[in-house]
């Protein structure tokens, strides 16, 4: 990757988006038809990303972090993401329960999970509240049908036929993502890393666009999809 941030391109029936969180905000990729230049960007909340699906000048998004929120217990989805990354299991976090979001603090995400599972949640987990919370609130039945949850770990497993045998924050781990990702997105690497995010950010949201891609063309990996009490499908997308 050097130093070249596409501008905005026009918008295709089948353009779709892949979105990764970063600190404070979210990496968006948008592709259009395969060869196709794409964009990315770093913006702060998902209103743009709302309304170019509600035009449907995105045809489908994939997001990666938890839609559908189990009432206690762990989702189907995580479990079998977890076996199906071997190596790279460790990535997937357990969903929290609804009940968890808007929490002031640590500690009362942690007392309000236990009084509901009878475990707490990491760090991690809590790390990411903010985004689930917001995804949580905008999230409904029928814009599931394409907005859609991704895994970056799943996904570079589907794309790759194995999975990856370094982290992703390593450099070796950034060298196999980008030669994945160069057989679906030959022009990867022109684009620039946005100001406020790293790398790998960028690496997860075009792969999240490439499962994008793939549901939209009903070529997809589907994991669990039991609903939850909202009537969300949790499940994982790849």
């Amino acid at each position: 990757m050097h130093a070249r941030l596409s501008a905005a391109a026009p918008y295709r029936p089948a353009t779709v988006a892949g979105i990764d969180g970063c600190r404070g905000a979210w990496v968006v990729v948008r592709v259009a038809a395969p060869g196709d230049p794409g964009t990315v960007e770093r913006v702060v909340d998902l209103a743009g990303v709302l309304l170019d699906l509600a035009s449907s000048r995105l045809a489908a998004v994939g997001i990666d972090v938890p839609i559908g929120l189990p009432a206690a217990g762990r989702r189907r989805c995580d479990v079998e993401a977890r076996a199906m990354i071997g190596a790279r299991r460790g990535s997937v976090f357990p969903a929290p329960v609804r009940d968890v979001l808007g929490s002031a603090d640590y500690e009362e995400a942690v007392r309000r999970s236990r009084a509901i599972t009878g475990v707490g949640i990491s760090r991690q987990v809590f790390g990411i509240l903010p985004k689930i919370h917001e995804v949580d609130g905008v999230v409904t039945p029928e814009l599931q049908r394409r907005l859609v949850e991704v895994h970056p770990e799943v996904s570079f497993t589907c794309l790759a036929g194995a999975p990856m045998t370094c982290h992703k924050a390593h450099p070796r781990g950034r060298v196999e993502r980008l030669a994945a990702l160069r057989r679906a997105f030959p022009d990867i690497d022109d684009h620039a890393v946005p100001s406020g995010t790293r790398p790998d950010d960028v690496l997860d949201a075009f792969v999240a666009a490439w499962s994008a891609r793939r549901w939209v063309a009903g070529t997809h990996v589907r994991l669990g999809g039991a609903l939850d009490d909202r009537g969300l499908r949790m499940e994982i997308v790849a």
